[in-house]
């Protein structure tokens, strides 16, 4: 394993020649250089999908196809009106290839019905389809009818675009040579919508985008988000639970609503709308390269999870790239990168764009050359030391495992104990994710936001390091073996690690007005896990009051180097209000059904040989 920092040229460039760029964006325009069509692209079944394309005036030679397929709308409609801006960036878009967008089946000006998530079939019979297949048959029109292609053709998205990327790798379309799925959704049990079986509640008013059939297509929208009357979400929430009271704003015709509903359970329905379990079974050939935030609050699990499954069952070009970033903050360039109240570097969005997702593409689309690509397989944003690194793999291997015990006095300790912590957990007193009085459609910065208002409740169990002597990088997905009881039969607990800034910290400019980076509690990595899946996601399981049981929980990785001054500290509690929606803490079939009197206070323990377990990089060699 080699780690390799910024080069030189590359901090040059972003920080001298980039600004000169940004006085010229104003000159270009996307209707002076391109062409626009737009078609309605019959698929095998004979539905036909809206599609613009934007072709280059320039016809001197031939593009490569860049693609997305997105729900969220081509727009704007009509052959003259032109985007702003197209492809996956500027760059891209300057040098010139084919663009491409379509209205996936059933939404906005495409033809069809709409399925949320839609079912992979690995073996389709005459007219069946499925993302794959409309994905392999709108390539296969645009090769045939799209003059001065060049016959390559690469797919790119973020978000949901960026799964219909994902998807477009189990197409098998031979032109398609290179994807670039985006905080791609792997899996909606565990993205969005869902964490290890909690119901993610701040995500319930983007039901109403995935819920609603159109009846034909349509140039506006057919849906509307409810109008709940409050900025106070947090109060909002408390009002409108339990869940079943929710019904007020989604009825029957929300298809997403009633099925969110009725599959509470990783069951069937969930399991077939997955799609990184399909990378088990077939051979990706276009190269890939993965991007994420280490900061996206919405989708953290799917690109970890793709890289990986594709990494372990195909021998293609596989690589991820993550920065510190929050949702899609990788495809816009606002000079200074931050994350809520906490700032990474400059022009770091800019730096991948040139230097990675644009020679990605151009590599596999436009060059002739058998020459290996010069990228490493893992570009990885060290959000404590604030540097890029560069892996032969990821996770690395060149690690330490290294177990914090839970003991007593907020500590750690090296060998596990008897000694246990207990505390109230009470669903009518949940603990806020954020402390921050808002209406958010998704949040955002809470990823790292300051935690030293929950370190402070008596609901929260704190444990950390003693100030560090020296600094301590941990790398890779974090594994926390609890060992708990609670008094009830049901209970959520959720795990967070933070990184506790010293007390001579300065502010940032992005830092709020009434917070301090003085012994700033910034959040790392969380996860929940409700404990009812304890055992598995298809069958849940009520806990035995007051017996001691193991629940595990694998937080996503991380890239961090906890500096020299600061202190590692990890938080335990069961209540992440309205982030994740209330556990009744009474074991109840259906969470979605569970009534007022179900929600009950329970006493939680958690005890002294619980594990938190860690991979430390070991000393960096071959530096360069």
């Amino acid at each position: 394993m080699k780690i390799f920092k910024c080069p030189l040229f590359t901090i040059l460039f972003l920080f001298i020649l980039h600004p000169v760029l940004a006085q010229n964006e104003t000159e270009y325009t996307v209707k002076e250089h391109y062409n626009k069509m737009e078609v309605d692209i019959p698929m095998r079944d004979g539905v036909k999908l809206h599609t613009t394309i934007y072709t280059p005036k320039d016809t001197s030679q031939e593009y490569p196809i860049l693609m997305q397929r997105t729900p969220y709308s081509s727009r704007p409609y009509g052959e003259d009106q032109f985007r702003s801006k197209i492809g996956p960036n500027e760059i891209l878009m300057k040098e010139g290839n084919i663009i491409v967008y379509q209205d996936v089946r059933g939404r906005w000006m495409s033809e069809g019905n709409y399925d949320n998530m839609r079912t992979y079939i690995p073996n389709k019979k005459g007219k069946e389809v499925d993302e794959a297949s409309d994905t392999y048959d709108t390539i296969e029109w645009l090769i045939n009818n799209v003059k001065n292609n060049n016959g390559k053709v690469g797919t790119w998205g973020i978000s949901y675009p960026g799964f219909y990327a994902t998807y477009s790798l189990l197409s098998g379309h031979p032109a398609l040579k290179a994807a670039s799925p985006q905080a791609s959704i792997g899996d909606f049990f565990f993205d969005d919508f869902h964490h290890n079986g909690a119901y993610l509640l701040s995500y319930w008013r983007a039901t109403a985008v995935f819920g609603y059939q159109h009846e034909k297509p349509t140039d506006t929208a057919w849906y509307e988000f409810p109008k709940l009357g409050t900025e106070d979400q947090y109060q909002f929430f408390m009002d409108a639970e339990p869940l079943s009271n929710l019904d007020e704003y989604y009825k029957e015709d929300n298809e997403f609503w009633q099925q969110l509903k009725e599959h509470p359970n990783y069951d069937e329905f969930w399991q077939k709308r997955g799609i990184v379990q399909h990378f088990e079974n077939v051979k990706i050939k276009p190269a890939v390269m993965i991007v994420g935030g280490l900061f996206d609050a919405e989708d953290l699990y799917g690109p970890f999870a793709i890289y990986k499954n594709i990494e372990e069952n195909s021998d293609n070009y596989n690589s991820i790239v993550f920065g510190p970033w929050s949702h899609g903050d990788w495809a816009r360039e606002s000079g200074r990168q931050s994350v809520g109240n906490v700032y990474f570097g400059d022009s770091i969005s800019t730096h991948f764009q040139r230097e990675y997702e644009t020679e990605f593409f151009n590599h596999f689309l436009k060059k002739k050359t058998k020459d290996g690509i010069r990228l490493a397989e893992a570009h990885i944003y060290d959000t404590g030391a604030r540097e890029w690194n560069d892996y032969t793999e990821w996770p690395p291997k060149n690690t330490t495992s290294k177990t914090f015990y839970l003991g007593d006095d907020q500590s750690f300790t090296e060998q596990p104990t008897d000694h246990k912590e207990t505390f109230v957990s009470d669903p009518e007193k949940p603990i806020s994710y954020n402390n921050e009085i808002k209406m958010v459609f998704t949040p955002r910065e809470y990823m790292t936001g300051d935690q030293r208002f929950a370190a402070r409740r008596p609901d929260v169990l704190v444990f950390e390091t003693k100030v560090l002597e020296e600094d301590m990088k941990l790398v890779g997905p974090i594994e926390a073996k609890l060992k708990v009881a609670t008094t009830g039969t049901a209970a959520d607990w959720i795990v967070k690690i933070i990184d506790v800034y010293p007390p001579d910290a300065e502010n940032y400019e992005e830092t709020m007005p009434h917070l301090k980076m003085s012994n700033y509690h910034m959040m790392v990595r969380s996860e929940v896990m409700r404990g009812r899946f304890r055992n598995g996601f298809e069958e849940p399981q009520a806990f035995e009051p007051n017996k001691k049981t193991e629940v595990d929980i694998t937080l996503q990785g991380i890239n961090h180097t906890f500096k020299k001054g600061h202190k590692l500290q990890i938080q335990v509690q069961s209540t992440w209000f309205p982030l994740i929606d209330r556990n009744p803490q009474t074991f109840v079939e259906n969470i979605f059904e569970a009534e007022e009197d179900d929600f009950q206070k329970q006493t939680h323990t958690v005890y002294g040989d619980s594990e938190i377990i860690f991979s430390i990089l070991e000393e960096e060699k071959d530096e360069l």
